[in-house]
């Protein structure tokens, strides 16, 4: 009677503590038979209510924190501030003490894509000139050509280095993340780590991603809209000088082609007035031409008259 009690006030104990919300306990007393039937059976209840509740709670912080995400990258507009805000958010959240982001850019010089740094945490080789990296080259550069997740945990020493004012150590773990919008690649986020990323972190990044990628793909879009509509503005200006000009040569050459009229006007004038002139004096000719044909008669006459 004694074990009995002994045995049931351990279970009641551990039952006790489950239903406080205590996954930690179990029941360690000695028993036999029925009893240890029953104390496996709860002890293996409460490692499934663990693990439950575990993937409970990693859904849960999951879903919300994508949620976070996603209500912060709202309507955002500069790719600047965007790959700031981040990683300024997503590093202290999966616990990781360096960060940078890189972006897919197309080379003008080459006509072919490449990768440009858009944003740093606790980058120790952040400087004024920008850093590109080609598809292919490095971790970044090939996790952009194969668009897959790259993972890296015990880094070797003396490659990567997460610097502080007081310590200089070596990340445990390293992970390259694509950023991806229908397949086609956006972006590159590398972040390390001092303790390994888990499981539920790595989910997060990889489904953070798919979110990333749509934000990037609407403010590419909204960048591209605007530099066409800037364009179009910047023609519409330029097409309406044209016609400013085009109505002020018009407005010159109505005024030259009213001055060659009011000129033609004066020279059909003149010519009238010539005319009349030519007329006046072809008159005043004929005049002459008579008058001195009488006066040669008339001369004539009083000759003839003189001899006769």
């Amino acid at each position: 009677a004694a074990n009995l009690t002994t045995q049931v006030r351990a279970i009641a104990e551990v039952a006790t503590a489950v239903t406080k919300g205590d996954l930690t306990r179990s029941i360690t007393v000695d028993a036999s038979g029925e009893v240890a039937a029953l104390k496996d059976n709860i002890n293996q209840m409460i490692v499934n209510l663990k693990e439950t509740t575990q993937k409970n709670t990693e859904q849960d912080w999951l879903k919300t924190n994508l949620a976070k995400f996603s209500g912060m990258m709202q309507g955002q507009r500069d790719l600047i501030t965007l790959g700031h805000m981040l990683l300024s958010e997503l590093a202290p959240l999966v616990y990781a003490q360096q960060g940078v982001m890189y972006v897919v850019e197309t080379d003008e010089r080459r006509g072919r894509p490449r990768l440009r740094q858009l944003a740093g945490y606790a980058d120790a080789g952040v400087d004024d000139e920008p850093r590109y990296v080609e598809f292919g080259q490095g971790l970044i550069g090939q996790c952009a050509a194969q668009t897959e997740m790259i993972a890296l945990d015990d880094v070797p020493a003396g490659t990567v280095q997460i610097e502080s004012g007081l310590i200089s150590a070596v990340p445990r773990s390293v992970v390259v993340l694509p950023v991806l919008f229908e397949d086609q690649i956006k972006a590159v986020i590398e972040l390390a780590s001092l303790t390994e990323f888990t499981p539920s972190q790595r989910a997060f990044l990889e489904q953070l991603s798919g979110s990333i990628g749509i934000v990037l793909n609407t403010i590419e879009a909204t960048m591209r809209t605007e530099r066409l509509l800037s364009q179009s503005q910047q023609l519409a200006g330029e097409l309406q000088s044209q016609q400013k000009e085009l109505q002020q040569t018009n407005e010159e050459i109505a005024l030259k082609a009213q001055l060659l009229a009011e000129q033609k006007t004066e020279v059909e004038r003149k010519n009238q007035e010539i005319e009349q002139a030519r007329g006046a004096l072809e008159e005043k000719a004929a005049e002459l031409a008579l008058t001195s044909r009488y006066k040669s008669e008339f001369l004539a006459n009083m000759s003839h008259e003189l001899r006769t």
